[in-house]
């Protein structure tokens, strides 16, 4: 279904939206930029994208139809699967005799199309839209779910009374499993699990109350309150997930850990699980591991300019480490798994010790630690370094035999990535050398050590505004101005003659796709390459403050400068990440 770009012009000329002058100069601009005349209009603010869309549709002889106020049937929406509708675009809104109407923003989308008919079985009558529509048909996928827990919730309720009161408070391990198997309690873990791996969760913690069981989600790294069931639930809700992550079912007393996997249309998505005894019952978090996550790379992760041409250098090392610092949950592993990716190539040999394993990586050899039999980081890495490999990568340094470990492995030949639990780039430093690690072996091997954070990004609804004088009064309290416009001009992010009153700033604006402005996370950074002068401090055992004021006069962005970076560019907002970088 290709559109003749000479029939659209005569279109839009006629329709007198745009002078030919204006088509003209479109035409220019679009060969540069490779985009159409089109295209180019609409962001040069020429016509709108639905003027474009309504004349694209006009001259392929298909409707023009508008979803932005239409409910929509779940039993029709859900005909297309949400993660294809997201991907491609494309919703499934009504269905008729002829066939079924989809709405869509790339008419060429043909293979599509055809999977979709392959699927439902009938005729498929496409139809364009605009941005607009398929945001709102998007956020009823979620709307739906939703009413459908509640609805399973306010079924099932009677019957999980009736089971906790029929067993009493001295349960035995039988009478758990039964509980574990009745369908009203699978329905509501099942449902509950699909729920948060569609709202994107990270973590699901079920806590128990003196009168209820509140379930939170922790979504782009804040928490928040999915649902509140009835406390009878508590122990059959327990009992199922510890039999899903074979856990002893009469345990109450000690902590557990333990995992399960489930296979999705997403792909496969594994839940770490952990439980612990609190005064009202066992607390139970799921952690959720998409491992299906790949395709990162570290300009997507957030690194550019300097920082990135650094951490490039540092790959290029047959020997050494590149250590990742940041607290639980900061994307460390993620990564390192980005340059684990990069590095992955049939001439070398990777090997891994990870505790747990997040993401599973073709030709790399993997090994989860298990300390109940011994098989600890030390232990894992020593049996590593017999493996012959060239890179190894230690899900983290916690202790001084790991370090001791690590350090000679870079010393003999290997390129070692690891993770350390510490607040900055410089504070890595005096970390591993409280672990026991000598200062000269410490510059020896340490190429660059990379600390980060996530901050949450703004979704496409946003409000623009220019600082005014009080508040960069305030900003320049928390960061150095001057310096940060350098960085900003380096990086021709903005004009050579810019000024801090010029640039603009956003604010987070709440839709109902995006209840709090923002959608999805992205990482900030401080990237330290060890240079001679760096190595000279550490010798000294010279301050972690000390080494951060060298890197710093060697052109070392901090996080939070960073963080302002990304403010600049839109990407996120100054409150954000404040939030995130509180030193």
């Amino acid at each position: 279904m290709q559109i003749q770009e000479d029939q659209l012009k005569k279109f839009i000329l006629a329709s007198s939206l745009v002078s030919k002058t204006d088509y003209s100069d479109a035409e220019k601009i679009a060969g540069e930029k490779n985009q159409t005349p089109g295209e180019v209009l609409v962001s040069n603010g020429k016509i709108t994208e639905n003027d474009l869309r309504h004349m694209q549709a006009y001259v392929l002889g298909i409707p023009f139809v508008t979803l932005t106020n239409e409910k929509i049937d779940f039993s029709i929406l859900s005909l297309i699967p949400e993660p294809i509708a997201k991907a491609h675009n494309i919703i499934a809104y009504k269905q008729t005799s002829a066939g079924l109407e989809v709405a869509m923003l790339d008419f060429d989308d043909l293979p599509t199309i055809d999977s979709i008919k392959k699927k439902v079985g009938v005729k498929i009558l496409p139809r364009l839209t605009d941005v607009a529509s398929i945001k709102n048909a998007l956020a009823q996928y979620k709307k739906s779910l939703k009413a459908e827990f509640d609805d399973i919730i306010q079924k099932e309720t009677n019957s999980l009374k009736t089971v906790a009161e029929e067993n009493g408070e001295a349960v035995t391990a039988e009478d758990l499993k039964a509980m574990a198997e009745d369908l009203p309690v699978m329905k509501i873990v099942d449902t509950l699990i699909s729920h948060a791996i569609s709202q994107g969760a990270s973590d699901v913690h079920i806590e128990p109350g003196e009168e209820s069981l509140v379930v939170r989600y922790r979504i782009d790294g804040l928490l928040h309150d999915a649902m509140v069931l009835p406390k009878e639930a508590a122990a059959g809700i327990t009992a199922r997930i510890k039999v899903l992550s074979n856990l002893k079912l009469d345990e109450k007393r000690l902590p557990q850990d333990g995992r399960f996997k489930i296979s999705n249309e997403d792909g496969n998505v594994s839940f770490r699980v952990s439980t612990l005894p609190t005064y009202f019952g066992e607390k139970t978090v799921i952690r959720i591991l998409r491992e299906s996550s790949h395709g990162f790379t570290l300009e997507k992760l957030g690194f550019h300019g300097d920082a990135l041409e650094w951490i490039h250098e540092a790959m290029k090392q047959k020997t050494g480490m590149i250590l990742a610092a940041g607290p639980t949950g900061s994307g460390k592993t993620t990564t390192l798994y980005t340059m684990l990716d990069i590095l992955n190539t049939p001439e070398v040999n990777i090997s891994t010790i990870e505790d747990p394993i997040e993401y599973q990586m073709a030709r790399i050899n993997q090994t989860q630690t298990k300390s109940e039999i011994g098989l600890t980081f030390a232990n894992g890495l020593r049996t590593l370094l017999r493996q012959d490999p060239d890179i190894i990568m230690v899900g983290e340094i916690r202790d001084g035999e790991t370090a001791s470990l690590a350090v000679n492995a870079s010393l003999t030949g290997h390129l070692v990535l690891s993770t350390i639990h510490t607040n900055s780039a410089a504070g890595a430093v005096p970390r591993i050398s409280d672990m026991g690690v000598e200062p000269f072996l410490i510059v020896s091997t340490i190429k660059t050590v990379i600390a980060q954070r996530l901050v949450r990004k703004l979704s496409g609804a946003r409000e623009k505004y220019f600082m005014s004088e009080v508040e960069l009064d305030v900003l320049s309290k928390s960061v150095d101005l001057d310096r940060m416009m350098e960085f900003l001009k380096k990086e021709k992010i903005v004009a050579e003659d810019a000024t801090w009153k010029e640039i603009p700033f956003y604010k987070a604006q709440k839709t109902p796709e995006s209840p709090d402005g923002y959608s999805g996370r992205m990482g900030i950074h401080e990237v330290l390459k060890v240079s001679p002068a760096i190595k000279e401090l550490i010798l000294k055992h010279s301050s972690q403050d000390e080494i951060e004021k060298q890197a710093k006069s060697e052109g070392m962005m901090t996080m939070l400068e960073d963080g302002i970076f990304l403010a600049v560019q839109g990407i996120t907002t100054t409150e954000e990440v404040l939030r995130v970088v509180s030193e």
